[in-house]
């Protein structure tokens, strides 16, 4: 197998890393942040390739021989709903641009990275009225990358729902085996809002776009259930009487939910969010349980309405505390092997600002893996070679 190498940007703790896998070799990772570097370091055997550095003072001397890949997960704040819409020109995801400038300052110098992964949220579709996304498409194919776009979200993988958008460019001279495309868009990897946002660009643009075929997961994921511990490390169950707050939060419809868990007399393990909502022209706290067997989608924990709670129902009884942070780890798809902080905040930084690592997996598995090696790997276990031009379907 071809040595496969990548630079990790924005690479907090190293999901992205876990979820490429052993067949691909790091030369580069970069974060901002000492803490989640100290977790990076910790994982993968002191990591001399990790920088701690705002990514405006990378350089491309920084960037050791020549990469395969480029993975970045760049900040989301100022794209999410939960921001304040800043977009790709405010400070936190405008840290896109210094990114894009590597990019383009290897381009210059003859060592053009064949393969760009760009992983945020959905939001990014729509910010700023979806010019965001155009402008970002735009510079990329000027660039001479083609690409597409999905949103792939993690509840196929891992008992969490955490939706992320997925941009995946490669030169133009990569030849693309016929296997990865498809001429026609996928309901669940291209959503409307994916659909939508194509639609929205140039037609020269849209000459460079794929319609990437990932392939849907048949495997059983693992259940909620099976992620939560009955008697957790750092975190402790909650009193009686802040339980009964956190109840006392909830709307009528998710007490009867509540009342229905109750009902059964069997176990139900939910999980609650707090958040503000309007009614009359009033905005109060509610908290909003679900049973489904899926976790919310992780946050970082910037105030404590943003941490994710488990409600225990069985009978009458009812107990309710924080996620733990290997929980939570455990909801990234993490092993429990996976070195975290002792420290709270500091643990659930890192994983609610990751991506899913076998979210990764799929996505290397099937598409990244393939373009860098020129393989696909059939149902029956064949590989083969496949050189054939892309050919580019439009709708």
């Amino acid at each position: 197998m071809t040595n496969l190498t990548f630079y990790e940007f924005f690479a907090g703790g190293g999901l992205a890393r876990i979820g490429l896998g052993s067949l691909w070799t790091c030369l580069f990772a970069n974060d901002i942040d000492e803490k989640k570097a100290e977790v990076y370091r910790r994982n993968f055997s002191g990591a001399p390739e990790m920088v701690v550095e705002d990514i405006r003072h990378i350089t491309p001397a920084m960037l050791p021989g020549r990469a395969t890949l480029a993975w970045a997960s760049f900040p989301c704040q100022d794209l999410s709903l939960a921001g304040k819409g800043g977009g790709l020109r405010a400070e936190r995801s405008g840290t896109f641009w210094p990114f894009w400038n590597l990019i383009t300052a290897l381009n210059r110098e003859g060592r053009s990275i064949p393969i760009i992964a760009i992983e945020n949220v959905v939001g990014l579709l729509t910010s700023n009225n979806g010019h965001d996304f155009q402008e970002l498409i735009t510079v990329i194919t000027a660039e001479g990358y083609r690409l597409g776009a999905m949103v792939v979200d993690a509840v196929h993988f891992v008992p969490q729902s955490r939706p992320r958008l997925f941009i995946i460019a490669v030169k133009e001279h990569v030849p693309i085996p016929d296997e990865l495309t498809t001429c026609t868009p996928h309901s669940i990897w291209h959503p409307i809002p994916v659909v939508r946002a194509y639609r929205r660009l140039s037609p020269s643009m849209r000459e460079g776009w794929i319609w990437w075929n990932l392939p849907f997961p048949g495997h059983a994921r693992l259940r909620l259930q099976d992620v939560i511990d009955p008697e957790p490390m750092g975190v402790s169950w909650h009193s009686r009487e802040e339980t009964l707050r956190l109840l006392s939060l909830m709307s009528p419809v998710n007490i009867a939910k509540v009342r229905h868990a109750q009902a059964t007399g069997r176990l139900h393990i939910g999980t609650v969010y707090k958040r503000t909502r309007t009614q009359n022209g009033v905005k109060r706290q509610r908290a909003e349980v679900r049973f489904d067997g899926i976790s919310g989608c992780l946050r970082t924990p910037a105030g404590g309405s943003s941490r994710q709670t488990i409600l225990v129902v069985e009978g009458e009884a009812i107990r309710s505390r924080l996620l733990s942070v290997r929980e939570a780890a455990r909801l990234m798809g993490l092993p429990d092997s996976y070195w975290l902080p002792e420290r709270y905040n500091d643990g659930y930084h890192v994983m609610g600002d990751a991506v899913v690592a076998p979210v990764v997996s799929w996505l290397e598995m099937h598409i990244l893996r393939p373009l860098a090696t020129g393989l696909v790997e059939r149902a029956e276990g064949d590989r083969y070679a496949s050189t054939r031009n892309h050919t580019l379907c439009l709708i």
